[in-house]
């Protein structure tokens, strides 16, 4: 691999003009396409085959006016006022006549009619239907809807708007994420030491980023993703490209501190050496986010493929465009010391490198000397760090997690304190009774209606509603709990055990769907499907590891340090965002349960990132050992050479993940936090602190592959011990000097 590596990169720096070209080009189509033929992203997340994603395909088939976007406006009185006030009242009527011309709206609900006010007559709410699902309502139909609420305002009413239709979606290009760019490049220029080399890996990164996330637009056109699919691939994205060529550029600088070191063959050196760790890391992220797809669960595997696919152009972007761009810098990158004239260096015997740094050689001899001490107080820590997830609860996002100061947010609060914490955890049953007996229908809906009422975990059950022939009705039930209680999704499955059996017994179907069912339900497909993907991204990494390190017990080491990462990310995750600590900090509107995407997220994400730092560190340490055989010697060196690149790879991907923590979006903000802690956690705790103690102890054997094995495995040669030695490397690439 080194060999083909090393003809790449070479051919890159000789054929810049054309590779620049060819990018510039990838970059202007795909923008194109991006912004004039983009599709729309939705806010829904849809999962076929559960109960309550059957109840609502129905419902848009069959019964379309239960099933369209809807506009819930909230009205409070003014202290010491009710909503029955003549001033409120015609405040209400004139604003509802106003939200019932909004283009789209086919049905507004009367808070006075409906009896849809609290007992103490201070709150209350109407419904605007549409006639189309809330991911298509255009946003000039929202905008008009914001604008129809000006006459109760100004009447004094506070007015809030919750429902499906009010749901933002997630937005990328924030302050906070240029902040997290702009920390990315101050940590690149102190570890490169050169402004143009530091910037360098954000132009690199920018332009795959760039390809990347407009190819996701475009293809939203012909496949539904959720908003948080384009966040994903950008913060992905722009993390591990920054890195990838942050390796590549790292290792080219460290060579050219050689003055004998030729510009050409230190590109494609760098290209074969570093640029192999950076193909089999990519390779690890890939399939780790691609295996999303074994969850079953459409908007997770559109999701992991596109954040796969913009890791993938990052691979191939450092393969190529940070070679070309290496090429066209030429001798600007040469550290100055190493530079003609520098005082003495120019004298330095062919081979000799400058030292990347003392403290990476001090730090791994501490590891090295005092192994067992440092394997317990870390373990231990992460442990107590992961604490917090025994507890973990998973739901769906909901307007309780939105930011406080938005009128989603406001509006659930209004509703809670109105009508109680079920309120907001409303249930739809659906009644299909195109089988049963039109002189039946009513009987059976009746049962039902009956049935579900006698619950005691039930607070009402609104008046049923049905199509014009009979054939589907719509029941409301509030639950006295509310969305995140265990007695609410007690109460889900003893419904659809016991409730619906009239229906059934009379040869129809019924569904308990709603909101809250979705999330129980999301829950239960992602716990079903966990095993198998944990399973299915360990085994192929313990392959790609294998083939990459030669080992055995290196890769077994690198997975048991990834579960320590996951486990302590998610203890801190719910520490945070489920139990509510720090939540002024970190901007957290509500402690409420993780959406249940998340963990399955993390997993696949942090674990091809943390192999990333696995694949980076110990390929230096295996290549010392190959020359030398000096086990305790290669994990010192290892450290040395690569620590400080891990350090500062490490803290450009917490500055990116970070920067989305500030998301208004409470699922993006969960993901960014997430991913900000594991990176740190992975990096600083478990590959610069774990491994060298465990690869201390285990000495030689940690190297060490069965012989039956050993002919079995390919050497695909990330080291590069199969380039060409220097002084007898190929014609040389003429390159700008500057």
């Amino acid at each position: 691999m080194a060999k083909r590596l090393y003809a790449l990169g070479r051919w890159a720096a000789r054929r810049r003009g054309r590779v620049l070209a060819v990018w510039v080009l990838l970059l202007a189509v795909a923008a194109g396409l991006g912004t004039a033929l983009g599709g729309k992203v939705t806010t829904e997340f849809s999962v076929p085959g559960i109960e309550s994603q059957q109840a609502q395909d129905l419902l848009k088939a069959k019964f379309p006016q239960a099933a369209g976007g809807t506009a819930r406006v909230v009205f409070a009185a003014p202290e010491g006022a009710e909503l029955s006030g003549d001033k409120e009242r015609r405040a209400i009527a004139t604003t509802l006549e106003e939200v019932a011309a909004v283009p789209g709206v086919v049905n507004v609900s009367d808070p006075a009619q409906t009896g849809a006010v609290s007992q103490d007559g201070t709150i209350g709410y109407a419904d605007a239907l549409f006639g189309k699902p809330a991911d298509s309502v255009p946003q000039s139909a929202k905008d008009r809807l914001d604008d129809a609420l000006d006459p109760a305002r100004k009447a004094g009413l506070e007015v809030e708007l919750g429902g499906t239709v009010s749901t933002p979606p997630a937005e990328v290009g924030g302050p906070a994420e240029v902040v997290g760019v702009v920390v990315a490049f101050v940590v690149l220029a102190l570890a490169l030491g050169s402004l143009v080399a530091a910037g360098l890996p954000l132009v690199t990164a920018l332009v795959g980023v760039g390809v990347g996330v407009m190819t996701v637009q475009f293809l939203s056109r012909f496949i539904e993703m959720t908003s948080t699919a384009t966040v994903l691939a950008l913060m992905i994205g722009l993390a591990v490209g920054i890195d990838y060529a942050l390796f590549i550029v790292s290792r080219h600088r460290e060579q050219l501190a050689d003055p004998e070191q030729d510009v050409p063959d230190s590109i494609a050196r760098a290209t074969g050496t570093a640029g192999s760790a950076v193909t089999f890391a990519g390779v690890t992220v890939i399939i780790a986010l691609a295996a999303l797809a074994t969850t079953g669960i459409p908007f997770l595997t559109v999701m992991g493929l596109a954040a796969a696919g913009t890791v993938l152009l990052a691979v191939l972007v450092a393969l190529t465009l940070v070679p070309a761009l290496l090429g066209l810098l030429g001798e600007r990158l040469r550290p100055k010391s190493a530079r003609p004239g520098a005082g003495g260096t120019k004298t330095a015997a062919p081979g000799r490198e400058r030292k990347p740094g003392a403290w990476g050689l001090a730090w791994g001899r501490l590891m090295t000397r005092f192994p067992v001490p440092v394997l317990i107080v870390s373990v231990l820590g992460l442990l107590a760090l992961a604490l917090p997830a025994t507890g973990l609860r998973l739901g769906l996002p909901s307007n309780e997690t939105q930011p406080t100061a938005s009128t989603q947010h406001k509006s659930y609060d209004l509703l809670t304190k109105g009508f109680g914490p079920g309120f907001n955890a409303t249930l739809v049953v659906v009644v299909d009774g195109t089988r049963i007996p039109a002189a039946q229908r009513e009987r059976v809906v009746g049962q039902v209606a009956g049935t579900v009422g006698e619950d005691p975990d039930i607070a009402t059950v609104a008046p049923p509603r049905a199509t014009g022939d009979g054939t589907i009705t719509v029941l409301g039930v509030v639950p006295r709990t509310g969305p995140d209680d265990r007695q609410t999704t007690d109460l889900v499955h003893r419904l659809r055990d016991d409730a619906v059996t009239p229906v059934t017994d009379a040869g129809g179907t019924a569904y308990v769907a709603g909101a809250t069912a979705a999330g129980i339900d999301v829950s239960a497909k992602l716990a079903s499907a966990l095993p198998l993907f944990v399973t299915i991204i360990v085994v192929l990494a313990l392959l790609l590891l294998l083939l990459a390190f030669r080992s055995v017990l290196v890769p077994l080491k690198a997975v048991l340090g990834f579960l320590l990462s996951i486990a302590a990310s998610l203890g801190a995750v719910v520490w945070v965002f489920q139990d509510g600590h720090l939540s002024g900090l970190f901007q957290v509107a509500a402690a409420a349960p993780i959406a249940s995407f998340v963990p399955v997220l993390l997993i696949g994400v942090l674990f091809g990132l943390a192999m990333d730092y696995e694949v980076f560190l110990v390929s230096r340490m295996r290549e010392h050992f190959h020359h030398h055989r000096d086990a305790r010697a290669a994990v010192e060196h290892g450290v040395e050479r690569s620590g400080r690149v891990v350090t500062a790879a490490a803290l450009i991907m917490a500055a990116v993940f970070g920067g989305f923590i500030f998301n208004h979006d409470p699922t993006v903000k969960s993901i960014g936090f997430a991913l900000t802690v594991g990176v740190l956690i992975d990096a600083f705790v478990v590959r610069l602190t774990i491994v060298p103690a465990v690869l201390s102890l285990l000495g030689r054997h940690a190297w060490a592959l069965p012989t039956w094995l050993d002919r079995a495995v390919p050497n695909v040669d990330i080291e590069g011990d199969s380039l060409p030695r220097r002084g007898a490397q190929p014609e040389k690439v003429p390159v700008r000097s500057c």
